[in-house]
């Protein structure tokens, strides 16, 4: 089966590349953490494509796309629905709201209240939403894909730690490099249009039916005692860097293997290697982590400061 995921991985790719230009890196993720059912958030100034690998990655399981855009105003009731009095038949009718879809695109999520940002909590950890003291499950597949402008912060809330940590991923998406951005004009100009993915010709790799199996491949990856010993030496150096506040939970340690494990069978592999852990540990880690006032001063970000930890700990042979 894993040779089937990695067909189904180069399949994925090849597609998205019908409408996104670079960004490999960025899709990639975002597929690990879909597989291994997971949440992302993606971090980047406006018009990087974050809201269009949101809806290809939609296009491409055949699953439903939702999009919310967080407002200050936004009200709970405003992601998960509401009772709503049918006249005609004198009864309660739930409307629901736009978080009933397979995948949520989350617009600028730290622009909504605590409040609101509470309800998209529970949604996200409990695969469920409360309504009127009823609780609704969600579909399956189920996946918030958040997005948040790394440099403007008026009229924003920030996110807690208990909602950060509740992300497996948080996915900074950059510029694209001069040819791409040369490419992504020239298909503009010949009429790609972004907003009408349809036309592009994309065709689904995958379906719900398919997902059973591609998650027993991934469960059934073999990992050794050192990959085990590697990752929990990672969590802990991250406890004992003079560089941070706050390390990894055990939730980054677990979230670490079944990541590993997902990219492992993405590469056509049965077993995990410390390069698959490596592959993983920014994006899993960067949210997570607080840095220590010095270490801002000094110019470290949470890259830099995993980058070293990571260069601290022996990998296994």
């Amino acid at each position: 089966m894993t040779i089937e995921l990695l067909d189904i991985r180069n399949r994925l790719h090849a597609e998205a590349a019908k409408v996104i230009v670079g960004q490999e890196e960025v899709f990639t993720q975002v597929v690990v953490a879909f597989l291994a059912g997971g949440h992302v958030l993606l971090e980047g100034v406006p018009g990087v494509a974050k809201t269009l690998i949101a809806k290809t990655l939609a296009q491409l399981i055949d699953a439903q796309f939702g999009r919310i855009q967080f407002t200050a105003d936004l009200m709970p009731s405003d992601v998960v629905g509401t009772q709503v009095f049918d006249l005609n038949r004198s009864e309660f009718y739930l409307r629901k709201g736009p978080i009933f879809t397979n995948i949520v695109l989350a617009d600028e999520i730290n622009r909504a209240p605590a409040k609101t940002q509470s309800a998209l909590l529970e949604a996200m950890e409990e695969r469920q939403v409360s309504i009127d003291g009823v609780r609704h499950p969600l579909d399956d597949p189920f996946m918030v894909l958040a997005t948040q402008n790394p440099i403007e912060y008026e009229g924003t809330y920030p996110l807690p730690e208990a909602q950060l940590d509740r992300f497996l991923f948080k996915v900074v998406v950059g510029y694209p490099e001069d040819s791409q951005e040369q490419e992504i004009l020239r298909r503009y100009h010949t009429g790609f249009d972004a907003h009408h993915l349809e036309r592009s010709g994309l065709t689904p790799v995958i379906t719900r039916t398919d997902l059973p199996a591609i998650r027993a491949a991934i469960q059934a990856v073999t990992v050794e005692e050192g990959i085990f010993a590697y990752i929990t030496q990672i969590a802990n150096a991250t406890r004992r860097s003079p560089d941070l506040l706050l390390g990894g939970s055990p939730r980054a340690a677990i979230a670490t293997l079944l990541t590993a494990k997902t990219y492992a069978a993405l590469q056509g592999r049965a077993y995990v290697t410390p390069d698959d852990v490596k592959a993983m540990l920014l994006p899993i880690y960067r949210h997570r982590i607080i840095l220590r006032p010095e270490a801002e001063i000094e110019g470290l970000d949470a890259d830099a400061v995993m980058r070293r930890i990571i260069g601290g700990v022996a990998a296994p042979r």
